[in-house]
């Protein structure tokens, strides 16, 4: 019997009973279309990240307080770290230490709202250079000015604010020469940034900055800093600067051992193979939990096929009488298998794509976030494939069961 003639027997075995065959493939479909939505949202949460991380340029160095994290626990004793002063700060401006240093600033988080007459609005406020911040982020002014290192040596009282924060308080109003209140401190707006939107997981519509040494003295009254951002000569640099620094800094603290470091640098390279090696495992570890499904589906084509057989006994016996093999039958029920879980694979990619795209525009629309679709190719090659090789593996048992069947026992079979 040719394959032709074997796979319309099997398409007309598995189109006998529509709804029976739906939801035989059901657990398959659940299966694949969930690896699909995995796949797809990490792919887009990845591209979504490193381009974050990509917008502060490949010459961009951070330096944080405390031990590298290991784990989630980790990091919260990385925030509360206090080991970055500003003697670290003037060791790393001289170009005797760092000699491809180009610029350097440290970065104060700062808790709370800012206030102006009878409103109130809780932006991200930081302590920083807004010189740095512009370059680094191709910041633009709307109003005003920005404060500059005369200010920042003089500890001025003076903000620069995001277009957010400006509508917020101010409205249609002009914020240039107002004051407005940060933790009961006066600060006069020197300039509102034009509108940006979102920049390495900052959002500069929504943000105030303040001189990072007023920050310091006036509104948190520490001595350290939350992190420092240092920009190198060149990209090619980055790795000499690195060594460069560390260099500087264990001296500074006094450690000989590295492995005694009370503070962690990042590359922007090295935070994207980070980044990359994380969401590659939590897609594997999520899409290998949703692959469960797969099992689960391919115990019910194989169940469904046993049933299947049963019910075509008389059918089977016919065939052999007329002259089908073994061969045959297994070829036809096996057939029947991948053709199930097949379809059921494909329907899966489709359902798949479409929940990774509603997904997509719903990220970008409500949570504001610069949301791209992946359709991922290689998921849906492997999902094919996969649903396949389960229809086959799961078939084999009772597509050899029918092929054992006696004909004249099976002609009998009432």
């Amino acid at each position: 019997m040719n394959i032709h003639h074997t796979l319309k027997i099997a398409v007309s075995g598995v189109t006998t009973h529509k709804s029976r065959s739906a939801l035989t493939i059901l657990g398959i479909v659940i299966g694949i279309t969930g690896i699909m939505l995995m796949v797809s949202i990490g792919s887009g949460a990845e591209n979504l990240i490193l381009g974050e991380i990509g917008g502060l340029g490949a010459e961009t160095i951070i330096i944080r307080p405390g031990r590298e994290p290991s784990g989630p626990s980790d990091v919260g004793a990385t925030l509360f770290a206090d080991s970055l002063k500003s003697r670290d700060v003037e060791l790393l401006r001289r170009k005797s230490n760092v000699p491809d240093l180009v610029d350097i600033m440290p970065i104060l988080i700062i808790p709370g709202s800012v206030a102006y007459k009878n409103e109130t609005y809780s932006p991200q406020i930081f302590g920083g250079s807004i010189e740095f911040f512009a370059n680094a982020f191709n910041l633009a002014l709307e109003a005003g000015s920005f404060f500059d290192d005369a200010d920042i040596r003089e500890k001025a009282s003076v903000a620069v604010i995001g277009s957010k924060v400006k509508d917020e308080l101010f409205g249609p109003s002009d914020a240039v020469g107002e004051s407005i209140t940060i933790k009961n401190k006066k600060f006069r707006v020197q300039g509102v940034l034009a509108k940006r939107g979102q920049a390495s997981f900052v959002n500069f519509d929504e943000v105030v900055l303040v001189p990072y040494t007023t920050a310091q003295t006036y509104l948190l009254g520490t001595d350290y800093y939350h992190e420092v951002m240092v920009k190198a000569s060149s990209p090619e640099a980055v790795g000499r600067a690195v060594q460069d620094i560390e260099a500087t800094l264990r001296e500074s603290h006094n450690i000989t051992d590295p492995d005694k470091d009370d503070f962690f640098v990042v590359t922007q390279q090295g935070a994207i193979d980070q980044i990359k090696t994380i969401i590659n495992a939590l897609t594997t570890f999520l899409s290998s939990v949703v692959a469960i499904a797969l099992v689960v589906g391919g115990i019910g084509v194989m169940n469904i096929m046993l049933v299947s057989v049963t019910e075509r006994t008389r059918e089977i016996g016919l065939r052999k009488a007329l002259g089908a093999t073994n061969k045959d039958i297994l070829r036809q029920f096996l057939l029947e298998a991948v053709i199930l879980t097949g379809v059921g694979g494909l329907i899966g990619i489709a359902l798949g794509a479409v929940f990774g795209f509603v997904a997509s525009i719903i990220l970008t629309e409500y949570a504001n976030l610069d949301w791209d679709f992946v359709f991922p190719i290689s998921a849906a090659i492997l999902g094919i494939t996969v649903s396949a090789l389960v229809g086959l593996v799961f078939g084999i048992y009772p597509a050899s069961q029918a092929a054992k069947k006696s004909p004249m026992e099976a002609l009998r079979y009432e």
